[in-house]
């Protein structure tokens, strides 16, 4: 790779942070001067090797105490490495911190001008650009008040305002965007896709949806080292498998079925040919949604006390479907063998797309909360979600699902698939968006406009 084409790199790595018992010990550090240490060392990063080029978005994603913001810091700056080499090619700018490099006892306006100039800007470009900074962040009158005044959102919407309006090369945001309303983080999502257009971006969140929907690539750092790197899907894929099982223990394979798996009403090779010919040459859908089977051999974790035997999707004869229209009522069915009691199972699902951002889903827990579905261990049970199937831009999809015993809350998972089926929109009428409604209707129509003298008579 071209040195022009990177934008951050990283080489070995390492911080270690002094930890002291006591108030007294850094003292006592001082005057021994490395003949005797009175600390214990806390390795926070370890090797990291990281090369970003210009324009991508790279999402780092992990668990609390990970290192991410500590791999931020020093990328930013603002916190040297212990070892290792950082490069960055053009002006960074970076909302870590809530509110960091601003003065609580000053006015929006004065830290404004302050956190504009650390960034870098002369006075006359922040008076160029003051206004439109007071704009985006929309706080109103607040911006002559002291920042101690603020609500956390507010701090957000100033703080966010600044770095987007300093003309940086780098931006990187740290779990910034989880104090805001809706209308201002959807705002501010227009802003960093415009901006990664041409520039870089390093985005840490633990809100998966935003990670594959903003980022071309994606980070997952445990205990310190970077342990995966790849497509955003793939990744936060293994990083929610690490978060349930940081919580339950590892994933248990279970043991081979002791009765005969599910056999699907109808599934014959005959029957499993495509029954929408007919469908597709007398309608006027364009969606065309191929089905393939249920994956058994894809990846999955969970605890094993419930397995997922088989997955399809079926029209409203209960037969199974390896072509679909979309708009055409469909029903999911997910067939499940207990291998221990459940006192409350919970089935769902999630519909994403080929970047893993979820366009819909659902489970059974609000239907059964009051009347708890009791399953005995070797029973086998089917869950089944009727909808009419949207339409989709062209391209793939996936359906995830998953096997719970609990609340909504509180839950053991015992399986859950990622990828458990795979459709594929062939063609599609969808006009705009990422996946469209059925229309019953487009028209035109003309309206007679009432006559000069029944606008202007006064109403009665």
């Amino acid at each position: 790779m071209a040195d022009s084409d990177v934008a951050i790199e990283l080489r070995g790595v390492c911080k270690t942070f002094e930890i002291y018992d006591r108030p007294v010990d850094r003292l006592l550090q001082m005057l021994c001067r490395g003949r005797k240490n009175f600390y214990r060392g806390f390795t926070a990063l370890s090797d990291i090797n990281l090369c970003v080029r210009r324009g991508e978005c790279v999402g780092i994603v992990g668990r609390n105490g990970a290192g991410k913001s500590t791999l931020l810091q020093i990328i930013a700056g603002t916190l040297a490495p212990t070892a290792g080499t950082v490069r960055t090619c053009g002006r960074v700018a970076a909302l870590l911190e809530l509110g960091s490099g601003f003065n609580p006892e000053f006015t929006g306006r004065e830290n404004v001008y302050l956190n504009a100039a650390i960034l870098g800007l002369s006075d006359e470009e922040i008076d160029a650009r003051y206004q439109d900074i007071v704009d985006f962040a929309d706080i109103g009158e607040f911006i002559d008040q002291p920042v101690r005044n603020y609500s956390s959102g507010m701090v957000m919407r100033l703080a966010f305002a600044v770095i987007a309006h300093v003309d940086a090369d780098i931006l990187i945001v740290d779990e910034a965007l989880a104090v805001g309303d809706a209308y201002f983080t959807q705002k501010c999502m227009r802003f960093l896709r415009r901006f990664m257009e041409d520039r870089t971006l390093l985005f840490v969140s633990h809100d998966i949806a935003a990670v594959t929907s903003l980022c071309t690539r994606a980070v997952l750092l445990e205990h310190g080292v970077v342990s995966m790197q790849g497509s955003p899907k793939d990744v936060t894929d293994v990083y929610l498998t690490r978060i349930y099982e940081a919580v339950q223990g590892e994933s248990a394979l279970p043991a081979a079925p002791a009765v005969a798996p599910v056999d699907l009403p109808g599934e014959k090779d005959e029957d499993y040919q495509d029954m929408r010919q007919e469908l597709l040459r007398e309608s006027t859908l364009r969606n065309d949604i191929q089905v393939f089977r249920f994956n058994e051999s894809g990846e999955f974790f969970g605890k094993g006390g419930c397995i997922i035997e088989q997955v399809c999707l079926c029209d409203m004869q209960g037969r199974p479907l390896n072509w679909i229209v979309g708009g055409e009522m469909v029903s999911l069915s997910v067939y499940c063998r207990a291998l221990e009691n459940l006192r409350s199972p919970i089935v769902g699902f999630h519909f994403k797309d080929k970047r893993g951002q979820i366009l819909f889903g659902d489970n059974t827990w609000l239907t059964y909360q009051n009347k708890p579905f009791f399953v005995t261990a070797t029973r086998q049970f089917v869950a089944r979600f009727t909808f009419r199937m949207p339409i989709l831009e062209k391209g793939e999809y996936s359906i995830g699902v998953a096997v719970a015993d609990g609340s909504q809350m509180e839950h053991v998972q015992h399986q859950w698939r990622h990828d458990a089926l795979i459709l594929t929109s062939i063609s599609t009428s969808i006009p705009t968006g990422m996946m469209g409604i059925p229309m019953k209707n487009i028209a035109f129509e003309f309206v007679q406009r009432p006559a000069a003298s029944e606008e202007s008579s006064p109403a009665v």
